[in-house]
């Protein structure tokens, strides 16, 4: 991975935490930034950072702030409204694979977030594998079940409909278990 440019750094100044909780001026941002989408470029845990991206701790409580902070929401939200020549353009691959730690962090809301917005590939795995709340919000709203079977041929077909229905609730739901490698390298 490339570090970031002058041009790409600044466009993504304002939305970086310059200062830690207690106040005191963070080092060298752009350096911490390098390491955070030269890590989330990969699937490797943070503890692989190479040395020269400096201590894997303190990058990872960094990249955790910035989750925190809503970081990747606003970095979204920008490049959702920004002009396609932006800077922020050029690292939206990189934003998006940070966005998959994150995923973890910051739950469904988030998600919900990135499937409203239309970037699938900000998703911590395949779109039909993780789970969609705007699908199942909708379910939840518009779903009128018929009433009780009164003879074997409504049996088929209310039984029919139940399977139906689990299938689509599965669906909303994205299966359970997301293998480590798929969830971080998907695409």
């Amino acid at each position: 991975m490339q570090p970031l440019t002058p041009t790409q750094f600044h466009a993504l100044l304002p939305y970086i935490l310059p200062r830690s909780p207690a106040g005191r001026q963070i080092g060298d941002l752009r350096a911490r930034m390098d390491a955070i989408f030269h890590l989330t470029s990969t699937t490797a845990p943070w503890r692989a950072l190479p040395p020269e991206h400096g201590k894997p701790d303190t990058v990872s409580r960094y990249f955790r702030r910035l989750t925190h902070a809503g970081l990747w929401e606003k970095l979204l939200e920008a490049l959702k409204d920004n002009d396609p020549k932006h800077p922020l353009n050029e690292i939206a691959p990189l934003i998006f694979r940070a966005c998959r730690r994150a995923i973890r962090l910051r739950g469904l809301k988030f998600i919900a977030l990135i499937r409203r917005l239309g970037f699938l590939t900000a998703l911590n795995g395949p779109p039909e594998k993780v789970p969609n709340p705007n699908l199942s919000e909708n379910m939840r709203r518009n779903l009128r079940l018929p009433p009780a079977p009164q003879n074997k041929v409504q049996d088929g077909i209310f039984i029919g409909l139940l399977r139906s229905l689990r299938r689509l609730h599965r669906r909303c739901a994205g299966v359970r278990y997301l293998p480590r490698a798929l969830r971080l390298g998907w695409s």
